[in-house]
């Protein structure tokens, strides 16, 4: 068995005295989709943000690619890596965000072109021409030239899947990147995320979208409280979940 692409091994976090991530331990494997859910301020999104290493963790381990995030490893010593380093392990990591963090005076391609320049050191036209390629992928082939402000919040959300993409990063995390959305631009893009999951796209998922996990999720994580409750295929944790807390979360949820 090939190691896993992520691996998270008793990771805690606290912001000041609130501990929101207590000794969490996951293993995604090359491929596999893994969604996340649980009710607000139960550490699902803080996760995905330790992943990143856009938040600290105070301990425990993330390895991404076989690679430790964020530290180097010398005998038992943790020694954090500069911010360069940070940048291009970052690199292989896509992460896509509720909010589509685009740059306003920069159209979707310009959008896409940019880290590739910055971080890959790719040359303009090759960034281009990437960016092109997963516009078209998103089904923006049109919106090429549009600036954010003349594109709908589901159409903003497809070019900040395509500028992470732009990337080839190793895993992509999605932090309920739907929820922003108005209800009829939500399928849309799901739909792109679902065929990234067909083409074998490892994907870590914070979602309130059960018919999504149902369908596309190798294993769902129930988390409360900063830890996990319940895991285990979507049959199992969605529609016949043993612990009481997964079983109130999901009434209310499903209820909507």
């Amino acid at each position: 068995m090939a190691d896993p692409i992520v691996k998270a091994e008793g990771v805690h976090k606290s912001f000041a005295r609130i501990e929101v991530l207590k000794g969490i331990s996951l293993e995604v494997d090359k491929g596999e989709v893994y969604v996340l859910i649980g009710p607000s301020g139960s550490g699902k999104s803080t996760l995905l943000r330790c992943i990143n290493h856009l938040e600290k963790i105070n301990a425990g381990r993330i390895w991404v690619d076989g690679d430790l995030i964020g530290y180097r490893q010398v005998g038992e010593k943790l020694h954090e890596i500069r911010d360069s380093e940070i940048v291009t392990a970052r690199a292989k990591i896509g992460m896509v965000f509720q909010h589509f963090n685009l740059f306003p005076h920069m159209t979707a391609t310009e959008n896409i072109a940019l880290a590739q320049r910055i971080v890959l050191e790719r040359d303009a036209s090759d960034a281009r021409r990437r960016a092109t390629e997963l516009l078209d992928r998103v089904g923006l082939a049109d919106k090429a030239n549009e600036y954010p402000s003349r594109l709908s919040g589901g159409q903003q959300q497809r070019v900040a899947i395509a500028r992470a993409l732009a990337m080839d990063p190793k895993v992509m995390l999605f932090d309920e990147v739907t929820s922003a959305l108005d209800p009829e631009l939500v399928q849309d893009v799901l739909d792109v995320m679902r065929e990234l999951a067909r083409e074998g796209m490892t994907m870590l998922v914070v979602t309130h979208e059960m018919g999504f996990a149902r369908e596309v999720a190798n294993e769902v994580i129930f988390m409360d409280q900063g830890a996990i409750v319940e895991q285990g295929k979507a049959e199992q944790v969605i529609d016949n979940p043993k612990e009481e807390r997964t079983k109130r979360f999901l009434g209310q949820v499903l209820e909507h």
